[in-house]
């Protein structure tokens, strides 16, 4: 029961981040900085702070009561992943809900996997996974093999983005991904989906703060709400300084005021995009303490993602008018990442 519930709530922690970005559809006449850094404060600032309110009573006290040490490493993960983040965002411009969301989640799940064991191979540490740990367990070679089958998934799809860019016209290709671009597109989205995987570690790092918010006799289910605070500060950071950046090479702070936008209306749904975005974390957290396997827990919230995310790119038709030929690449693509996805989440719980 305990497994299905952590499934459930990794579910809709997945339906969540899948869908956050449609909000910003709904934005007119902003520049894309505007309404990623409104819908950013939201997401970093404003609602996890709340929802650690509401969930972990007490919850700055805990944070003070932290050591400098993991304040520090928490943070610096979280602006790490701020870089993810916010190419995230941009992966999506120009690739789409569909073959953006695939190539940087499959990169996020492999390197995931990964990057700490590589880490820990040179730093030991009790009770971690080190790159040996990987190349000589039964389970440890489950999740390699994961691994290249998710690279593999990844090649298939970025075969499929240059099958569509070579079939389509360009104003078909503005007509399914306004401002698509394949090759500026894979290579944001390929850095986006490695810093993002950044994210997990910051968890780990902050792990410390949610042990002492179950200690102190807070609802575990909520224990990460705790560590989303400091972590997200990190992610702030990095994201609010490019987006100034780009105001100020743009001339595009007057986006905020300008009252022939409809203002009231894209600082709704920017606000909608950026509590949307954080609530996929706040049903992760709710799903990773049923589950209690942090490695499986990232990678099946990976795999619903890309399903949620592929469902509105076939939604918004981002595919319509290709050969059935690319059809069939991208949906064998998609399904090689989210096999892929499942095997390393099921060499995790082996170990």
């Amino acid at each position: 029961m305990q497994a299905i519930a952590g499934i459930i709530f990794h579910f809709i922690g997945g339906f969540a981040s899948g869908s956050f970005y449609m909000p910003f559809k709904k934005v007119r006449s902003w520049h894309w900085e505007n309404y990623w850094i409104i819908g950013g404060l939201f997401s970093w600032l404003i609602v996890p702070p709340l929802a650690a309110w509401l969930t972990v009573p007490g919850f700055s006290s805990i944070i003070r009561a932290a050591s400098p040490e993991i304040i520090r490493y928490t943070m610096l993960f979280g602006l790490l992943w701020g870089f993810g983040g916010l190419t995230y965002g941009l992966g999506v411009r120009y690739l789409g809900m569909s073959l953006g969301n695939s190539v940087v989640l499959g990169f996020c799940s492999a390197f995931g996997a990964l990057v700490p064991a590589i880490y820990f191979n040179f730093y030991p540490a009790p009770g971690k996974t080190s790159f040996h740990d990987l190349l000589t367990t039964g389970w440890g070679r489950t999740v390699l093999a994961g691994v290249i089958i998710c690279l593999l998934g990844i090649y298939i799809c970025g075969r499929a983005g240059m099958m569509k860019e070579k079939e389509l016209p360009e104003e078909k290709k503005k007509e399914s991904v306004a401002e698509f671009s394949l090759v500026k597109g894979l290579v944001v989205a390929i850095f986006s989906g490695i810093m993002s995987a950044c994210f997990n570690f910051g968890i780990e790092a902050g792990k410390p703060m949610a042990e002492a918010a179950v200690a102190a006799g807070m609802n575990p289910l909520f224990q990460n709400n705790v560590t989303y605070v400091v972590l997200l500060w990190g992610g702030l950071t990095t994201n609010l300084i490019w987006c100034v950046i780009l105001n100020l090479r743009n001339k595009s702070f007057g986006d905020y005021t300008d009252k022939k936008t409809p203002l009231l209306k894209n600082y709704l749904f920017s606000a909608l995009a950026g509590t949307t975005w954080f609530l996929q974390f706040f049903f992760y957290g709710m799903g990773e303490s049923k589950l209690g396997n942090g490695a499986s827990s990232w990678i099946l919230h990976m795999a619903f993602i890309i399903l949620v995310a592929n469902m509105w790119g076939i939604l918004l038709k981002e595919w319509k008018g290709v050969s059935p030929k690319t059809k069939t690449t991208i949906t064998v693509g998609i399904a090689t990442i989210i096999f892929s996805v499942i095997l390393v989440g099921y060499g995790n719980s082996l170990k």
